[in-house]
């Protein structure tokens, strides 16, 4: 910090209570400066020498026959008052980043100009603030940070001003100008720490990072900060990334630190909205200048300060550009308080919706860029990657918020076939969400559960995933056919695969089989529905028996597999690929009855299904007891 000393004289300065005397001479004081509750008692022509002001107000005060002026109103108070005095007097002051500039106010104020004395103090002040302050990176900050206090003097006098731009222009060099030191308690990379790995020996100085200003600025109160961010925008050397760092740094340390407690608790939160009003007004319009997540973090807050509709709505535009880049965590922000789920859904799905308008040919995306309304043409499609990344992001999702038991099912089935169409690898993370809602919900009515299980697709289902399906009593019969089905289709091909003299599959089973891409085919529902009215029926207790042969034909290892006959591997070619396309053939009729047909189980009883209702007889009834008995065991 720099230091200006005025004056040769000891200080001679005496505090007496509230009471300050000069004592430096004999000659009795006779004239009496008070400043709220405190007096000085000093002379009058050393401070009439050099201030126009107090020469009009002892001239005054002279006809009213009254030694006492009232100065109260002096910009800094009583203690900027005593610099001056002093400096009238000839003593020694010491100025620094502190107390200059209410110096610099209260000369202003005594009208301590070079028209009355030469070398007067406003004079000695500026040339200080020029050479010395506004030349440091920290005593501008400081300066800057005591200008609250003195307005309008200070704006008046154009300070604010010079710290602004003097602050601007040092965060605008290129760092490897930097020469001072500054703020950085995050981490650096290892080049910046002077940890090389290709180190030759030579030690080279520490590189300066790009955002070595940020953390000082987090000094500033809100209205300064964002008049020094604008000017350095303005300046259009510093990259928009840099920016976003800074703005990140200001909300962590002015916005979002225990903002729910204090929100809660209804602690006055006025400081907070101005920092997010702020921070959302300053959010650069480079695209990946600010993270997803930091962005859904101002969502949240604009939630629950309440900060208005407009700055939701920016916000929501902003994230649906990048929501592959969020996490599930960043999506579950509270409901308001007058909701019962403990999510608020309708903002995740209006996010959604926005990224999902991109998927269009013709969409326009809009955000607010300072004062205006920046509004882009969509012209790049949405990658593939973002579209992987997005559809895990909401499986995800839905499965964390399907643990709230005041989740209503439509606004889960919703959200989830909103984003239906995006391709996904496995359907885990649906059938995830879908069995954390059947845990959490066991009173869903079957109708409830046919719709819910219809989200996914089973034929995209790992192998994992299809082992928890068959013994998850939790699902419906159907659907757990379904997958049995599928996973013994699945296995089949991968036999045949393996096996060369195994047959082409026929073209039936291929339809059934998810695509490379991992797009299905079809939906599970369709190609579970998609039999003629010949096939379509009531299973028999010998359809079952095959089906469940066939799995346990498969879980016995080896190529072998169930296929109607038992010396399958002991025919010739012709005969071993003619019945392993049977084999792979029965699954589906069995399947199509066990969908359509319904039984006494009241599986299909279900008010909203259209099939009618068929009858089993006690064999089959018998037959399905069984299977039922064997799923729990296993």
């Amino acid at each position: 910090m720099k230091y200006m000393k005025l004056g040769s004289k000891p200080d001679v300065f005496q505090t007496e209570g509230s009471n300050i005397r000069f004592v430096a001479t004999e000659l009795a004081t006779d004239i009496v400066i008070s400043i709220g509750d405190v007096k000085f008692y000093l002379h009058k022509f050393p401070l009439l020498s050099k201030s126009s002001r107090l020469q009009r107000l002892v001239a005054s005060s002279n006809e009213e026959k009254n030694d006492e002026v009232d100065i109260s109103d002096i910009p800094g108070g009583h203690s900027a008052f005593e610099i001056c005095a002093k400096f009238c007097y000839g003593m020694i002051v010491t100025l620094n980043a502190y107390n200059v500039l209410a110096a610099r106010c209260a000369a202003e104020y005594l009208e301590m100009f070079e028209t009355i004395d030469k070398g007067n103090l406003i004079y000695k002040i500026d040339v200080f603030l020029t050479s010395s302050v506004f030349r440091t990176w920290k005593d501008s900050i400081i300066v800057l940070q005591s200008t609250k206090s003195l307005l309008p003097w200070c704006e008046n006098l154009k300070v604010i001003n010079h710290c602004i731009d003097s602050i601007a222009s040092k965060a605008s060099i290129d760092p490897s100008e930097v020469e001072w030191s500054y703020t950085y308690n995050r981490k650096k990379l290892q080049s910046e720490n002077g940890i090389d790995s290709h180190w030759n020996g030579v030690r080279k100085q520490p590189m300066v990072p790009n955002d070595w200003w940020v953390e000082d600025l987090c000094e500033l109160e809100v209205d300064l900060y964002k008049r020094v961010i604008m000017t350095i925008k303005a300046k259009g050397s510093t990259p928009a990334v840099v920016i976003g760092e800074a703005l990140r740094a200001y909300a962590c340390r002015r916005l979002l630190g225990s903002l729910e407690d204090a929100v809660s608790s209804g602690v006055d939160c006025t400081k907070r909205s101005a920092a997010l009003d702020a921070i959302i007004f300053l959010l650069p319009a480079e695209e990946g200048s600010v993270s997803c997540s930091f962005l859904l973090k101002l969502l949240r807050a604009a939630c629950l300060l309440e900060s208005g509709e407009s700055h939701c709505i920016n916000l929501i535009k902003r994230i649906g550009t990048q929501l592959d880049g969020a996490s599930v965590s960043d999506l579950l922000i509270p409901a308001n308080t007058d909701e019962n789920s403990t999510y608020n859904i309708d903002l995740i799905m209006a996010i959604v919706k926005e990224f999902m308008l991109q998927n269009s040919d013709s969409g326009k995306v809009k955000f607010q860029d300072d004062e205006e309304i920046v509004e882009i043409e969509n012209v790049m499609p949405v990658s593939t990657t973002s579209k992987l990344a997005v559809a895990k992001l909401i499986d995800g999702y839905l499965a964390e918020i399907a643990k709230d038991p005041n989740l209503p099912l439509p606004k889960l089935i919703a959200l989830a076939e909103m984003v239906s169409s995006l391709p996904r690898p496995t359907h885990d993370g649906l059938y995830r969400a879908i069995d954390m809602y059947l845990k959490e919900h066991p009173s869903l009515s079957k109708s409830e559960k046919k719709k819910l299980c219809g989200l996914m697709d089973c034929k995209q289902l790992s192998q994992d995933a299809c082992m928890h399906a068959i013994q998850n009593e939790r699902l419906p019969l159907r659907v757990v056919v379904q997958v049995l089905f599928f996973e013994q289709v699945r296995a089949s091909v991968a036999s045949a695969r393996t096996d060369p003299s195994g047959a082409e599959l026929p073209s039936a089973v291929r339809s059934l089989l998810p695509r490379e891409n991992g797009n299905s085919i079809g939906s599970s529902r369709s190609a579970a529905t998609t039999t003629t009215e010949e096939e379509s029926g009531v299973p028999t207790s010998s359809d079952i028996n095959s089906l469940r042969s066939m799995r346990l034909a498969n879980n016995s290892g080896g190529s072998e597999r169930s296929s109607g006959s038992s010396d399958m591997n002991k025919n010739g070619d012709d005969k071993s690929a003619a019945g392993k396309a049977k084999g792979m053939l029965m699954p589906k009729k069995i399947l199509s009855k066990l969908w359509s047909g319904k039984t006494n189980t009241g599986e299909n009883s279900s008010s909203d299904t259209s099939e009618s209702p068929g009858s089993v007889n006690p064999e089959e009834a018998k037959s399905t007891q069984s299977r039922i008995t064997r799923r729990s065991g296993s």
